[in-house]
């Protein structure tokens, strides 16, 4: 298990630099100005002249270098930057870094993705279990159909619905504003539902898969009901599929919230992204990759240990 470990950290450095460097080549190429404002104003030709010498934007080489120094800390090491994982500074938000938006944002986004993975695991688990437990029956056909729904369902209409009915009509949240952990439940909730639909197709079909194997007609033949053999006995083995997929959906849910967020008005990574691309703030656009991929590493890696701990059969060693 160590060795694992050690393997996967040490792999992460060259899969962020993979990251990082197919995502500089996509940004620089991307026609746009990030000197131009959203109105349509630039600053003086001798000003953007300035601006391209401070920020290197003539030079891609030096900015991929430079930037990659100061945000991997090899730069403050060498005493070459004050302070280590600098982002450097926004093109778009002159009197703010890129660390200060992404202290601010991230925890939001982070947040809001936690909570959806947590409800999209309790309500799509036990609506699978539902379903597995009662193959072909009425219960299992209803779970079925909110299984197709919530998959089919985008997630921004879902959040247009629950902005419209619960916080416009019903007064149950804020809208257009944010306040904190009570502004939270609706864009949660809305981003949830398509996970929640996934766990509960994966949790029913391996449940049933494991309700049909030899040690589970083995555990009925000792006594033990249907519902009982399946809780103590088939339920570990049918989660592993569920635990695989919590990974990608995890780091999903935490990095792709853009457009609940935008519908929310949720003043996370996702707001901030979607202007940077407007934008072509490419400090920024880079500092939500390198922030965003190493918590899909990150995710990844703790899943396979999780898995491995779930079942022992399987050895991360090889």
């Amino acid at each position: 298990m160590t060795g694992f470990i050690l393997r996967r950290l040490l792999q992460l450095p060259f899969i962020l630099l993979a990251i990082y460097t197919l995502a500089f080549a996509l940004v620089w190429v991307v026609p746009g100005n990030p000197f131009e404002a959203p109105e349509g104003r630039r600053p003086p030709p001798e000003m953007q002249e300035a601006m391209r010498a401070q920020y290197r934007l003539d030079d891609p080489v030096g900015l991929y270098v430079d930037y990659l120094g100061r945000a991997s800390g090899v730069s403050w090491a060498l005493g070459r930057a004050e302070k280590p994982f600098d982002l450097g500074p926004s093109l778009a938000h002159p009197d703010r870094t890129v660390n200060e938006i992404l202290a601010a944002g991230v925890p939001i986004s982070v947040s809001i993705g936690l909570a959806a993975i947590a409800i999209a695991l309790v309500v799509g688990t036990v609506t699978g279990l539902v379903g597995a437990l009662r193959p072909g029956s009425l219960a299992d056909a209803c779970t079925q159909l909110v299984a197709v729904v919530g998959i089919s369902v985008p997630s921004f209409v879902t959040g247009a619905v629950l902005l419209i009915v619960c916080a416009a009509k019903l007064g149950l949240a804020p809208v257009g504003r944010w306040t904190g952990i009570h502004s939270m439940v609706l864009p949660a909730f809305a981003l949830s539902l398509p996970f929640a639909a996934y766990i509960a197709r994966l949790m029913r079909s391996s449940m049933i898969e494991q309700m049909s194997s030899d040690y589970m007609r083995t555990a009925r033949a000792k006594g033990l009901d249907r519902r009982g053999a399946a809780m103590r006995h088939a339920l570990k083995n049918a989660f592993l599929p569920v635990l695989s997929y919590l990974g990608p959906a995890t780091a999903f849910a935490v990095t792709g919230s853009f457009v609940v967020e935008r519908v929310f008005a949720v003043p996370g990574i996702g707001q901030h992204f979607v202007a940077a691309v407007l934008a072509k703030d490419i400090t920024l656009l880079l500092g939500v990759v390198l922030v965003f991929g190493t918590l899909v590493v990150t995710m990844n890696l703790l899943v396979d240990l999780l898995y491995a701990w779930i079942d022992p059969r399987i050895q991360v060693e090889r």
